[in-house]
């Protein structure tokens, strides 16, 4: 079936119960969610691509994104990343234009787990880059162990670059005004766990979920999960299983676009609304605000992520 024909079966809505409506936002907020990047690990454009999707992005890297990251501000003056991408200088570069806040302000870096595009920015808090001291980094056990016994990351570690706190799934963490709560989910943990985060501020709840294998392999239902927060970055590594013609996409699994919608038309447009796809893979055409999947994606309800979205909690 054509891709926007099923797009547009999906297009069916109703209207939200009492119980559906978000909670009222803060007029102003202690803590405040900026997207850093929106793609999948190896960035957009990737190396070795010069197709007709990635040429006007070489010529123009402001078209371009580097790999899926947030920052959370707390109080106004102190903020935390969740994943440390391999861009992380530029998309800081970026934060900073907005924000006025530099290293100095890094209050802690929360890590989902060991693939290339969620940790490998640590390598800039060394000594060969900024040279941090004891900057915080909270993993879970197998990937602060990871960290610890395998270079070039153990020589962060043992030169206190960084100082890793080990996590425990679903014990929350407090900084500040808000309270992390990291949320086992499967994926190919061939060096770590992986984990999603649920990120609470005075006022709204968001979840930060970049990858997953299928959400049928979740412990946790996702639409039940929708319905008790006002904001879920959820993975959207590729728009539909056509994308990698030659490569096995079963060894490489993630929930596309096109399943997540099927999962969740049912929910009323508000609910759906809630929904912000992130970690597009360079081939997903949802990077390119002008394509025909991303105008019918946003017909639906559903929202992108896009570098400089911001959600006040």
């Amino acid at each position: 079936m054509n891709v926007l024909l099923l797009l547009a079966l999906f297009a069916v809505s109703s209207a939200a119960s009492s119980e559906d409506v978000a909670l009222p936002s803060s007029s102003a907020s202690r803590a405040v969610l900026h997207v850093l990047g929106v793609a999948q690990d190896a960035g957009y454009p990737q190396i070795n691509c010069y197709e007709p999707r990635c040429l006007p992005v070489w010529a123009q890297p402001e078209l371009g994104s580097g790999a899926s990251m947030l920052a959370l501000v707390v109080d106004g003056r102190r903020f935390h990343l969740f994943d440390a991408a391999p861009t992380l200088p530029h998309q800081l570069y970026q934060f900073w234009t907005k924000t006025g806040l530099t290293l100095s302000d890094l209050e802690g870096i929360w890590l989902t787990h060991a693939h290339m595009g969620h940790y490998a920015g640590l390598l800039h808090f060394g000594k060969e880059a900024a040279s941090t001291y004891a900057v915080p980094v909270h993993a879970m056990p197998r990937m602060a162990a990871f960290l610890a016994r395998n270079g070039p990351w153990s020589q962060l570690v043992s030169a206190q670059n960084i100082v890793v706190h080990q996590l425990t799934a679903n014990r929350p963490v407090l900084i500040g005004a808000a309270k992390v709560t990291p949320w086992l989910v499967p994926h190919r943990d061939e060096f770590s766990e992986t984990v999603g985060y649920l990120i609470e501020g005075p006022d709204k709840r968001a979840v930060y979920l970049p990858d997953i294998d299928k959400w049928q392999k979740w412990d946790q239902d996702l639409v039940a999960m929708l319905k008790t927060v006002d904001v879920a970055l959820l993975d959207a590594t590729f728009f539909s299983g056509d994308e990698l013609p030659g490569r096995d996409i079963a060894l490489i699994p993630h929930p596309t676009v096109l399943e997540s919608m099927a999962l969740l038309k049912s929910l009323p447009r508000p609910v759906r609304s809630r929904v912000v796809f992130t970690h597009m893979n360079h081939t997903n055409p949802l990077l390119d605000p002008g394509s025909k999947e991303t105008q019918s994606v946003l017909a639906l309800g559903f929202q992108i992520a896009r570098i400089g979205d911001r959600f006040d909690l």
